[in-house]
């Protein structure tokens, strides 16, 4: 069966897309901090009769993250989509005026860094068979920005350029780069006025670009 490994596997969006994939024949690996709470996810697909398994790692590590998704690798024996969500630190709404530097290289870490570490593990084999899928995601603001989300957009935008960029790179090796841009709320707690939508809703998205294969960015819009 083919492998998807889930960096960010939370029990909201990341067990949402792992379910999507899980249901349609692949076997899942899980990439968050938390071993337990990964060990919990693994047993909720597992129960809906998904094969899973969960690898502890921190992005911002990249020792950690890399051998994490080698051990995957491993485990599974290949890895044929990475899908890179990593739920990174609580915002401070910073409009542009009030970021620094700082702030910017937090979120460049989570975002950005981390993708081109994970990237940089499961591409080799991806190359050498001709074929895979690399999906990420951030918020609409990398492509409309907010300017109260002033350093989590910047980073937003850095890494959609990047997978545009990797996108245009690998596309005639038959691998597929694709960033999603989620407009809305995810959850039932939106702040009043702002559109919201369920991971459960959002998430056959990501197995559309899988695949479809044409298209290299994709907007969720309620």
């Amino acid at each position: 069966m083919p492998t998807i490994a889930v960096v960010g596997a939370g029990p909201g969006m990341g067990l949402a897309i792992a379910r999507t994939f899980g249901s349609h024949g692949f076997d899942v690996a899980l990439l968050s901090r938390s071993q337990a709470n990964l060990d919990a996810h693994a047993a909720t697909l597992s129960s809906e009769g998904i094969s899973a398994k969960g690898f502890a790692a921190d992005v911002l590590d990249t020792d950690s993250l890399t051998g994490a998704l080698e051990a995957a690798a491993q485990y599974f024996g290949g890895i044929e989509v990475l899908e890179y969500s990593p739920s990174g630190p609580e915002p401070e709404f910073l409009t542009p005026t009030r970021v620094t530097a700082a702030h910017v290289d937090l979120q460049m870490r989570y975002l950005v860094y981390g993708a081109i570490a994970a990237t940089g593990v499961v591409l080799p084999a991806m190359r050498k068979a001709g074929a895979g899928t690399l999906l990420f995601t951030t918020g609409a603001g990398s492509i409309d920005p907010t300017p109260m989300l002033g350093d989590i957009n910047t980073a937003g935008a850095a890494l959609r350029s990047w997978v545009l960029n990797l996108h245009k790179e690998l596309v005639l090796e038959g691998i597929q780069a694709a960033h999603v841009a989620i407009g809305a709320w995810i959850g039932d707690r939106a702040p009043e006025g702002t559109p919201s939508a369920s991971a459960d809703q959002i998430s056959p998205l990501y197995w559309d670009l899988y695949v479809q294969r044409d298209q290299a960015e994709k907007i969720f819009t309620p």
